[in-house]
């Protein structure tokens, strides 16, 4: 299979050989020990990729010629793709350069080949992701600048962040922190259930798309899952470390999963089940499984588990209201949702949603069609761990947000929550090399000179978005009789007056 490929060095200095790998404080007695699942020989992995991509461009060639994005329910579910496009098919690139970096640094010969092919799996991910979306791209607005909004987007910096977090780290903390706690605890979310939205929504091209990535990430939790296995049972002293990885990239996989709770909820616009059934299905359930299987190894479940579970019912609110708010700055569409998708979240979410949100999102519709877009006038405070905005509540207390300050050697630091805060004191030198996005234009980054910046009247979200090439009012804004709305109208009219029902 991949066994005996392994080799020594000459000079019998590994440490040499593999730098990073001795600097994380893991002990691992016998490499030769580990045993990948699902392994493959090279020229089957090679056949069965290729007669995969070969199903998958058939079917993304079938929905461009036959006009797929007329198919599609309501143009609003475009903006799911948006998503996708801006926040996760980047980051499956970036992902495909930390496991190649990791084929190098791995010392045993079949966890090597594994991170090999793992690297080939996320920059296929990558290329599928974006040509089942091209064709979106020619209809459009919002999906030209992916990359360079993914570098530059306030609103995109969680995705950034994380990706730039996992590159950064060690090979054995980025193998944790992806093959076992992103992969095992919120692929599914991503690639099946939002996947299924899209193929409700009549969007073939992206839910076959991303159910091929998803057949990629289970051999992936199996190789996350054994290597967890194998380091924890190869010396006692590995757990603490092991556990505050598992901590740490649960509670910043769950940050990034705001995304995906926003899409499931509310820019799907044809629903089939919401971000709370999937969170207590996947992870909750699947999870207290998983879990209670690591815990003979001496592993606990993540440091953040309950507070995850109880914002269950609160994120995709409280992430849709903030995007909302700050709509204009976006390069995606938001709205004030109608009667009847706030009668559905109020069936799936009985417990929170008449409470807590429904009157808010009842008065941004006063105000829309008062002709007053209620509009959030401030730069967002963003969380200096995951860059997000503290714009969620505390556990258990939906009406109190979830600010925290704390002075840190010396230099005040805010975070969204006391998780972010504990992630930020591990290694504060290192998150603070990480801008934020606010800061970098207040500090005369992107188009304003540090002059400009500090003038009275100075336009800071002028500037953001500039330097992110965001176009106000094209990309994003109100989608009410946006460039998107207008062409999807005239789209399904005309397709109306063809078949003969006008």
């Amino acid at each position: 299979m991949v066994s005996g490929l392994s080799w020594d060095s000459v000079q019998r200095n590994l440490a040499g050989v593999f730098p990073y790998r001795f600097d994380e404080g893991l002990r691992v007695h016998s490499w030769e020990a580990f045993r990948p699942p699902l392994q493959t020989t090279l020229g089957d992995y090679w056949s069965l990729q290729n007669e995969k991509d070969r199903r998958l461009y058939s079917l993304i060639e079938a929905f461009a010629q036959n006009n797929g994005q007329l198919g599609i329910g309501d143009a609003r579910y475009v903006n799911v793709l948006k998503i996708i496009l801006q926040a996760f098919t980047p980051l499956k690139y970036s992902l495909h350069r930390s496991f190649a970096h990791l084929g190098r640094q791995m010392p045993g010969d079949a966890a090597r080949i594994a991170c090999q092919l793992q690297s080939l799996d996320n920059l296929r991910h990558f290329q599928t992701q974006t040509h089942a979306l091209s064709h979106f791209n020619k209809y459009f607005m919002g999906l030209d600048q992916a990359p360079h909004w993914f570098d530059h987007a306030w609103y995109l910096a969680p995705a950034k962040s994380f990706a730039d977090d996992v590159f950064s780290a060690g090979p054995l903390e980025t193998l944790v922190a992806v093959s076992f706690s992103f992969e095992c605890l919120f692929s599914n979310l991503l690639n099946v259930c939002l996947m299924s939205g899209a193929a409700r929504n009549g969007d073939a091209s992206s839910a076959n798309a991303g159910l091929s990535c998803q057949s990629d990430a289970t051999r992936h939790m199996a190789f996350g899952l054994a290597l967890l296995k194998f380091l924890a049972a190869q010396d006692p002293a590995n757990l603490p470390i092991l556990q505050g990885w598992i901590d740490k990239w649960f509670w910043r996989g769950f940050r990034l999963m705001s995304f995906v709770a926003m899409a499931q909820d509310y820019l799907l616009t044809l629903h089939s089940s919401s971000w709370q059934s999937h969170w207590t299905q996947y992870v909750e359930g699947a999870g207290a499984a998983l879990f209670a299987d690591l815990a003979d190894l001496g592993l606990r479940r993540p440091a953040g588990w309950d507070d995850a579970c109880d914002a269950k019912s609160h994120l995709s609110h409280q992430t849709f209201s903030g995007f909302y708010g700050h709509t204009s700055n976006t390069a995606f569409h938001t709205w004030a949702p109608a009667d009847e998708e706030l009668d559905w979240l109020h069936a799936e979410y009985p417990e929170s949603f008449r409470r807590y949100y429904r009157p808010r999102f009842e008065y941004y519709r006063e105000q829309h069609v008062a002709g007053t877009h209620w509009r959030n006038p401030a730069t967002p405070l963003l969380c200096r761990t995951c860059h997000f905005p503290t714009w969620f509540t505390q556990p258990g207390q939906a009406r109190r947000v979830s600010a925290v300050e704390a002075t840190i050697d010396g230099r005040p630091e805010h975070f969204c929550s006391d998780h972010c805060r504990n992630i930020f004191e591990t290694n504060p030198a290192k998150y603070r090399q990480s801008r934020l996005a606010t800061d970098a234009v207040l500090a005369g980054a992107g188009s304003a000179s540090v002059y400009e910046a500090a003038q009275l009247g100075f336009d800071v979200f002028a500037a953001t978005l500039a330097a992110a090439k965001i176009r106000p009012g094209v990309d994003g804004g109100e989608f009410t009789d946006s460039a998107d709305d207008r062409h999807f109208r005239d789209w399904a009219g005309g397709r109306a007056a063809r078949e003969g029902r006008v």
